[in-house]
């Protein structure tokens, strides 16, 4: 008989990996946003003409999250994000090497596809090794992403500053910084699924037991990665994703250097944003608490709603911002969790969910990736920011309009009447 307390430790070393990894998937693109003007200057160019920058990992993320279903398939879910660690980690480097501007642009590019796979097979890892406490871990897992986000957005600016010689970090030395987890994310991570696989006796990632394994390997012949582009509900939900994207990433490239032509001083901006998504980890955690009963029907519309009177008075009535920041950043969270949760909740099984999750992260980041261009192209043309602000107005407002149908109990790759 196996003694209990051999298998219950390594359920503890997953959540941890899962958490660590979860840290590890923000903090190299949320640091970009209020180190903007310090790179357009170094760079000779227009904090605008840099908006492409925020939009840049998003493309990539449009790019190769469809690879992912198929990546899994052949070498593992477990295996999978190790590589996509592995090249989040070669592409943080990169960026930060000295030189021209092409480090930057294709460091930023690398990052992009390692976090594409992981952003995919995340909510089906979660799907898969915690089926009992999905919306308690996926909570965890975006508020971790959102958390750590923070953090970093708050403390690049006053890293780049700190003295290293005869100058200080600077820009580039404050970007890689924000990677210096990943080593020890990679490792517990592998660490982690060795145990996970030594308890359960298979030699799949993830199994527990001859069940699984048998599940596992006819997920690798599945055609759930071609099927789910003909399914209306995979379109609601990668629709959802994108649009609820833009709202997101259009706010953490653009904040600060709104909040800096406002009058506030680089580090009070960046604090700002920090603040913004710290209340994001709020946000996150309560969705499980509400995503209960009647309120579930309505939690995928009315998250939404809530976010938009945050980011019309944003640009309408600044004077009040300290309470925009707490309602937006609440809404963001709430809305990135949603996201994650639809993508396991509106699937049967973990390969439906990992090819769900490929569609509508490529889709929903190439919806996103229009938002900070658009943000940087009106206020380079208007001169001023309301105009701009619209792309986040029109894009809240989508995300109601289509989480209204998403709140029914459907599923992806259902016969339908």
């Amino acid at each position: 008989m196996t003694d209990p307390r051999t298998t219950r430790r390594p359920w503890v070393l997953l959540f941890v990996a899962v958490a660590l990894v979860a840290a590890n998937m923000r903090m190299t693109i949320t640091g970009v946003g209020p180190l903007l003007d310090q790179i357009a200057t170094d760079q000779g160019v227009t904090p605008a003409a840099l908006g492409f920058l925020g939009s840049l990992p998003l493309l990539a993320w449009a790019a190769f999250s469809p690879l992912a279903h198929g990546l899994s398939a052949r070498i593992g879910l477990t295996n999978a994000v190790t590589v996509s660690l592995a090249v989040l980690t070669a592409g943080t480097v990169w960026r930060s090497f000295p030189g021209g501007p092409a480090n930057l642009w294709v460091g930023t590019a690398i990052i992009g596809a390692g976090l594409a796979f992981a952003n995919v097979l995340m909510p089906a890892i979660i799907k898969r090794d915690f089926p009992q406490r999905l919306a308690l871990v996926m909570g965890a897992y975006t508020a971790l992403l959102g958390g750590m986000g923070a953090v970093t957005a708050g403390l690049v600016v006053p890293v780049s500053q700190i003295p290293a010689g005869d100058d200080v970090l600077g820009w580039r030395g404050a970007l890689l910084l924000t990677g210096a987890a990943l080593p020890v994310a990679i490792a517990v991570w592998v660490w982690a699924y060795r145990k996970r696989r030594g308890v359960s006796g298979s030699a799949v990632p993830g199994a527990t037991g001859p069940a699984d394994a048998a599940t596992a390997t006819a997920t690798t012949r599945s055609s759930a990665g071609r099927r789910i582009w003909r399914d209306p509900i995979a379109w609601l939900v990668s629709v959802y994703m994108g649009a609820q994207s833009v709202t997101f990433y259009v706010v953490s490239t653009w904040f600060a250097p709104y909040e800096t032509a406002l009058g506030q001083s680089p580090v009070v901006a960046g604090v700002e944003l920090m603040i913004y998504q710290i209340f994001g980890i709020a946000g996150s955690m309560l969705v499980p608490v509400f995503a209960r009963g009647r309120l579930t029907r309505w939690l995928p519309a009315l998250l939404p709603a809530i976010g938009l009177v945050a980011w019309i008075g944003m640009a309408l009535l600044p004077a009040a911002m300290p309470a925009w920041i707490v309602i937006g950043g609440i809404s963001a969270g709430a809305l990135l969790t949603m996201s994650l949760m639809l993508m396991a909740q509106r699937a049967r099984t973990q390969d439906h969910a990992s090819a769900l999750s490929g569609m509508a992260q490529s889709l929903g980041y190439t919806i996103a990736a229009i938002g900070p261009i658009s943000f940087g192209w009106l206020h380079e043309l208007t001169g001023g920011w309301v105009l701009p602000f619209a792309v986040v107005w029109v894009a809240a407002g989508v995300v109601i309009l289509v989480g209204l149908p998403l709140g029914r109990p459907r599923y992806v790759l259902e016969p339908r009447s």
